[in-house]
């Protein structure tokens, strides 16, 4: 062990070492907690801000089923969302202080939420490639070292996998459909697949946490190798579908058996990320706007409690 370590620090990677969960009552170091409040809440929030570019087309799918499947997959980012947000709640940071930094700009989520939706096809597109790039992710987070973190991955890896069969199902109609259709999944996958390349973050290099994350084992994978995951299995399904890949520059690499691609627009991503995407404004404003016409649910809930805790005290 590391001599310039605490005996704290040194019992705390010796656990993270030998594969053991941290539980929210362990001891931890502060910039491990800060670290894991940061990622997570960025994954709550943006499970959130991604049922709005989706919500916009449920009274828009083309058939009654086409409507059932999209709101139930809505409904389901709202549930990741509240389980991201509780296991974030388990480091000491309030809910309300999460939202607070989300609605300021302080916090930030997945630059591919800003995007907008402009046809069916993007609903496909979301639900295969953003979906899918998130399944990527998150499938090695299963195995993250926080305990609350680990636990709610498995169930939402169960059903991000039903969204990207989903997504995937619709290109696929509109793919072998007619030659407006096809046009329409091509023009789809030309505007999403860069942005979900995006989704993994800066290179390796460039990323400011990904090496202590990786040490912590917060990540089991780096930005690069996920992203090099997603690419390589997207090929097939672009072939499959019969389109055009958008990536003229994607070659087979015998040697490293992987595909090599072009470069991503990373100024692109850095606007985006510094809010200015085609809907970074209207995402926060719509929430923003959500959150306060909904303050008298959390008011009601709050009274209840209150008056629950006050007749329990008066019983005993």
């Amino acid at each position: 062990m590391n001599s310039s370590l605490s005996d704290l620090e040194q019992a705390f990677q010796a656990k993270i070492d030998a594969e053991q969960k941290i539980e929210p009552k362990d001891w931890m170091p502060a910039k491990y907690r800060s670290n894991l409040v940061r990622q997570v809440s960025q994954h709550a929030h943006s499970e959130v801000i991604g049922m709005q570019p989706e919500g916009n087309w449920i009274t828009r799918a083309p058939s009654l089923r086409r409507k059932a499947v999209l709101l139930a997959k809505v409904q389901d980012e709202a549930g990741h969302g509240l389980y991201l947000y509780s296991a974030t709640e388990t480091l000491g940071t309030s809910r309300a202080k999460l939202i607070e930094a989300l609605q300021t700009g302080k916090a930030k989520y997945a630059s591919i939420f800003n995007y907008p939706t402009q046809t069916w096809g993007d609903i496909g597109a979301i639900g295969w490639l953003v979906d899918g790039a998130a399944i990527c992710n998150q499938v090695s987070l299963q195995r993250t070292s926080y305990g609350p973190y680990a636990r709610s991955m498995i169930r939402i890896c169960k059903e991000e996998s039903f969204h990207q069969r989903q997504g995937y199902q619709i290109m696929i109609e509109l793919a072998k459909g007619t030659p407006a259709q096809k046009a329409m999944a091509q023009d789809s996958l030309n505007r999403f697949y860069w942005p979900s390349l995006m989704m993994f973050g800066p290179h390796d290099s460039d990323s400011a946490h990904s090496a202590q994350s990786m040490k912590w084992k917060i990540k089991r994978e780096t930005n690069d190798d996920l992203r090099q995951k997603f690419i390589d299995q997207t090929v097939p399904q672009i072939e499959y579908l019969g389109l055009e890949h958008p990536d003229k520059d994607l070659k087979w690499n015998e040697e490293r058996g992987h595909y090599d691609s072009g470069e991503i627009d990373w100024d692109e991503f850095t606007s985006v990320i510094n809010g200015n995407g085609h809907c970074n404004r209207q995402r926060i404003s719509h929430h923003v706007a959500a959150h306060e016409e909904g303050s008298w649910v959390r008011e009601a809930q709050n009274a209840y409690n209150k008056k629950m805790k006050a007749r329990r005290a008066s019983a005993a």
